[in-house]
Protein backbone atom coordinates (compact mmCIF):
# COMPACT_ATOMS: atom_id res chain seq x y z
CA UNK A 1 0.00 0.00 0.00
CA UNK A 2 0.96 3.25 -1.14
CA UNK A 3 1.87 6.05 1.64
CA UNK A 4 3.45 9.51 1.59
CA UNK A 5 6.94 10.19 1.07
CA UNK A 6 7.00 6.65 -0.90
CA UNK A 7 9.29 7.27 -4.18
CA UNK A 8 6.92 6.58 -7.37
CA UNK A 9 8.72 6.85 -10.64
CA UNK A 10 6.39 8.25 -13.43
CA UNK A 11 7.07 8.63 -17.32
CA UNK A 12 7.49 12.13 -19.27
CA UNK A 13 3.93 12.19 -20.00
CA UNK A 14 2.32 11.28 -16.62
CA UNK A 15 2.26 12.86 -12.89
CA UNK A 16 1.97 11.35 -9.63
CA UNK A 17 -1.39 11.89 -7.84
CA UNK A 18 -1.73 9.94 -4.34
CA UNK A 19 0.87 7.27 -5.43
CA UNK A 20 -0.58 6.61 -9.09
CA UNK A 21 0.94 7.90 -12.24
CA UNK A 22 -1.87 10.04 -14.01
CA UNK A 23 -2.09 10.66 -17.86
CA UNK A 24 -1.42 14.20 -18.33
CA UNK A 25 -4.02 16.27 -20.30
CA UNK A 26 -2.40 16.12 -24.21
CA UNK A 27 -1.81 19.73 -26.08
CA UNK A 28 -5.47 21.60 -26.67
CA UNK A 29 -6.52 20.11 -23.38
CA UNK A 30 -6.86 21.09 -19.85
CA UNK A 31 -7.62 18.67 -17.03
CA UNK A 32 -10.91 17.88 -15.54
CA UNK A 33 -10.53 15.54 -12.94
CA UNK A 34 -7.43 13.60 -11.58
CA UNK A 35 -7.12 9.70 -11.66
CA UNK A 36 -6.77 7.32 -9.30
CA UNK A 37 -6.52 3.53 -8.62
CA UNK A 38 -10.12 2.66 -10.20
CA UNK A 39 -10.25 5.71 -13.24
CA UNK A 40 -7.86 7.12 -15.71
CA UNK A 41 -7.56 11.50 -15.56
CA UNK A 42 -10.32 13.20 -17.06
CA UNK A 43 -9.51 15.90 -19.79
CA UNK A 44 -11.85 18.51 -22.21
CA UNK A 45 -10.67 20.92 -24.74
CA UNK A 46 -9.20 24.13 -24.01
CA UNK A 47 -12.23 26.70 -24.83
CA UNK A 48 -12.24 29.26 -27.45
CA UNK A 49 -9.57 31.71 -27.02
CA UNK A 50 -7.61 29.78 -25.54
CA UNK A 51 -4.68 27.04 -25.85
CA UNK A 52 -2.37 24.58 -23.92
CA UNK A 53 1.11 24.36 -25.80
CA UNK A 54 2.13 21.34 -23.78
CA UNK A 55 1.18 17.99 -22.04
CA UNK A 56 -0.38 19.19 -18.72
CA UNK A 57 -2.09 18.66 -15.42
CA UNK A 58 -3.74 22.17 -15.69
CA UNK A 59 -7.09 23.05 -14.90
CA UNK A 60 -7.25 25.71 -17.01
CA UNK A 61 -6.25 27.17 -20.39
CA UNK A 62 -4.00 30.21 -20.86
CA UNK A 63 -6.23 32.79 -23.25
CA UNK A 64 -4.99 34.01 -26.45
CA UNK A 65 -3.18 37.24 -26.45
CA UNK A 66 -5.15 40.06 -27.77
CA UNK A 67 -3.50 41.48 -30.78
CA UNK A 68 -4.99 45.44 -29.28
CA UNK A 69 -5.96 48.07 -32.29
CA UNK A 70 -4.54 50.79 -30.34
CA UNK A 71 -1.62 49.96 -29.54
CA UNK A 72 -0.42 49.53 -32.80
CA UNK A 73 -0.40 45.76 -32.95
CA UNK A 74 -2.45 43.66 -35.75
CA UNK A 75 -2.74 39.59 -35.37
CA UNK A 76 0.27 38.07 -37.71
CA UNK A 77 -0.98 34.27 -36.98
CA UNK A 78 -4.25 33.32 -35.52
CA UNK A 79 -3.85 31.44 -32.36
CA UNK A 80 -5.93 27.75 -31.80
CA UNK A 81 -5.97 25.16 -29.18
CA UNK A 82 -2.61 24.44 -29.06
CA UNK A 83 -0.91 27.75 -30.05
CA UNK A 84 -0.84 31.68 -28.96
CA UNK A 85 -1.67 34.19 -31.54
CA UNK A 86 0.88 35.87 -32.60
CA UNK A 87 1.25 39.88 -32.79
CA UNK A 88 3.15 42.17 -35.06
CA UNK A 89 3.36 46.23 -35.57
CA UNK A 90 1.40 46.99 -38.50
CA UNK A 91 3.35 48.94 -41.51
CA UNK A 92 5.28 51.96 -40.39
CA UNK A 93 5.66 50.81 -36.95
CA UNK A 94 7.77 49.35 -34.44
CA UNK A 95 8.00 47.76 -30.61
CA UNK A 96 8.41 50.33 -28.18
CA UNK A 97 10.20 47.54 -26.18
CA UNK A 98 11.33 43.97 -26.27
CA UNK A 99 8.01 42.66 -24.72
CA UNK A 100 6.46 44.60 -27.60
CA UNK A 101 3.28 45.36 -26.04
CA UNK A 102 2.82 48.77 -27.69
CA UNK A 103 3.98 50.09 -31.23
CA UNK A 104 5.37 53.34 -32.08
CA UNK A 105 5.81 54.99 -35.35
CA UNK A 106 9.11 54.78 -37.26
CA UNK A 107 11.03 57.07 -38.12
CA UNK A 108 11.66 57.30 -42.39
CA UNK A 109 14.64 55.74 -43.51
CA UNK A 110 16.71 58.78 -45.66
CA UNK A 111 18.24 57.73 -48.94
CA UNK A 112 21.00 54.76 -48.41
CA UNK A 113 19.20 53.37 -45.63
CA UNK A 114 16.35 50.53 -46.02
CA UNK A 115 13.49 49.41 -43.78
CA UNK A 116 14.54 45.82 -42.07
CA UNK A 117 10.75 44.17 -41.43
CA UNK A 118 12.19 40.98 -40.33
CA UNK A 119 14.06 43.43 -37.43
CA UNK A 120 11.67 45.63 -36.37
CA UNK A 121 9.85 43.48 -33.94
CA UNK A 122 12.90 43.16 -31.82
CA UNK A 123 14.10 46.58 -32.18
CA UNK A 124 13.34 49.66 -29.94
CA UNK A 125 14.70 52.20 -32.58
CA UNK A 126 13.28 52.91 -35.89
CA UNK A 127 14.78 50.06 -38.16
CA UNK A 128 16.70 51.23 -40.66
CA UNK A 129 20.12 49.90 -42.14
CA UNK A 130 22.91 50.89 -44.45
CA UNK A 131 21.97 49.10 -47.99
CA UNK A 132 24.61 46.35 -48.38
CA UNK A 133 26.78 46.34 -51.77
CA UNK A 134 24.43 45.64 -54.67
CA UNK A 135 21.03 47.21 -53.09
CA UNK A 136 20.39 50.91 -53.24
CA UNK A 137 17.47 53.22 -51.74
CA UNK A 138 16.69 56.35 -53.66
CA UNK A 139 13.57 57.44 -51.57
CA UNK A 140 12.75 58.62 -47.70
CA UNK A 141 10.30 56.00 -46.36
CA UNK A 142 8.74 54.01 -43.41
CA UNK A 143 8.61 50.76 -44.89
CA UNK A 144 10.59 50.42 -48.06
CA UNK A 145 13.65 48.19 -48.09
CA UNK A 146 16.52 48.69 -50.53
CA UNK A 147 16.38 47.63 -53.80
CA UNK A 148 18.73 45.35 -55.89
CA UNK A 149 20.52 46.98 -58.46
CA UNK A 150 19.14 46.47 -62.06
CA UNK A 151 20.95 43.76 -63.69
CA UNK A 152 21.83 44.61 -67.39
CA UNK A 153 23.07 41.05 -68.24
CA UNK A 154 19.76 39.39 -67.32
CA UNK A 155 18.14 42.19 -69.96
CA UNK A 156 21.12 41.84 -72.48
CA UNK A 157 22.77 45.00 -71.78
CA UNK A 158 25.78 46.03 -70.39
CA UNK A 159 26.75 47.76 -67.61
CA UNK A 160 27.54 51.73 -68.47
CA UNK A 161 27.77 53.39 -64.69
CA UNK A 162 27.57 50.68 -61.21
CA UNK A 163 25.07 51.13 -58.97
CA UNK A 164 25.92 53.47 -55.42
CA UNK A 165 23.97 53.04 -52.02
CA UNK A 166 21.54 55.60 -53.51
CA UNK A 167 21.27 55.35 -56.96
CA UNK A 168 20.65 52.31 -59.50
CA UNK A 169 23.10 50.75 -61.97
CA UNK A 170 22.63 52.51 -65.29
CA UNK A 171 22.87 49.97 -68.58
CA UNK A 172 23.17 50.92 -72.24
CA UNK A 173 22.79 48.54 -75.01
CA UNK A 174 26.15 46.51 -75.91
CA UNK A 175 25.76 48.26 -79.74
CA UNK A 176 26.31 51.46 -78.17
CA UNK A 177 28.68 50.37 -76.41
CA UNK A 178 30.86 49.13 -79.29
CA UNK A 179 30.08 52.52 -81.21
CA UNK A 180 31.31 54.86 -77.83
CA UNK A 181 34.59 52.28 -78.59
CA UNK A 182 35.24 52.65 -81.98
CA UNK A 183 34.03 56.04 -82.91
CA UNK A 184 36.87 57.43 -80.91
CA UNK A 185 39.36 55.13 -82.26
CA UNK A 186 38.58 55.72 -86.02
CA UNK A 187 38.39 59.36 -85.57
CA UNK A 188 42.03 58.82 -84.28
CA UNK A 189 42.90 56.40 -87.08
CA UNK A 190 41.31 59.10 -89.75
CA UNK A 191 42.97 62.00 -87.96
CA UNK A 192 46.53 59.92 -88.40
CA UNK A 193 45.94 59.12 -92.22
CA UNK A 194 44.95 63.45 -92.69
CA UNK A 195 48.38 63.97 -91.30
CA UNK A 196 49.84 61.52 -93.27
CA UNK A 197 48.64 62.74 -96.11
CA UNK A 198 49.57 66.95 -95.18
CA UNK A 199 52.91 65.55 -94.75
CA UNK A 200 53.13 63.95 -97.89
CA UNK A 201 51.85 67.24 -99.92
CA UNK A 202 53.91 69.58 -98.08
CA UNK A 203 57.26 67.40 -98.81
CA UNK A 204 56.07 66.76 -102.46
CA UNK A 205 55.51 70.86 -102.69
CA UNK A 206 59.07 71.25 -101.27
CA UNK A 207 60.91 69.02 -103.64
CA UNK A 208 59.18 70.12 -106.38
CA UNK A 209 60.19 73.67 -106.02
CA UNK A 210 64.02 72.89 -105.29
CA UNK A 211 64.08 71.04 -108.36
CA UNK A 212 63.13 74.21 -110.21
CA UNK A 213 65.88 76.47 -108.27
CA UNK A 214 68.36 73.68 -109.09
CA UNK A 215 67.71 73.29 -113.13
CA UNK A 216 68.67 75.96 -115.47
CA UNK A 217 66.42 77.60 -117.59
CA UNK A 218 65.45 76.06 -120.99
CA UNK A 219 66.71 79.09 -122.65
CA UNK A 220 70.35 78.97 -121.55
CA UNK A 221 70.37 75.54 -122.52
CA UNK A 222 69.58 76.39 -126.03
CA UNK A 223 71.77 79.26 -126.12
CA UNK A 224 74.52 76.65 -125.44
Amino acid sequence: CWEPGDAITCFDKEYEHKGVCCKRCQPGEKLVSECNATKVSVCNHCESGHYQQGWTKERHCTPHDICEDNTGLIVKTHGNATHNTVCQCRAGMHCSDTSCQTCVENQPCQHGFGFVADKAVARTSSPCEPCAEGTFSNVSSKTEPCRPWTSCEEKGLVLKVKGTSTSDAICESGRRSSLSVLIPITAAVVTCLVGICIYCLVHTDARRRARKQVSPPRALLQQR
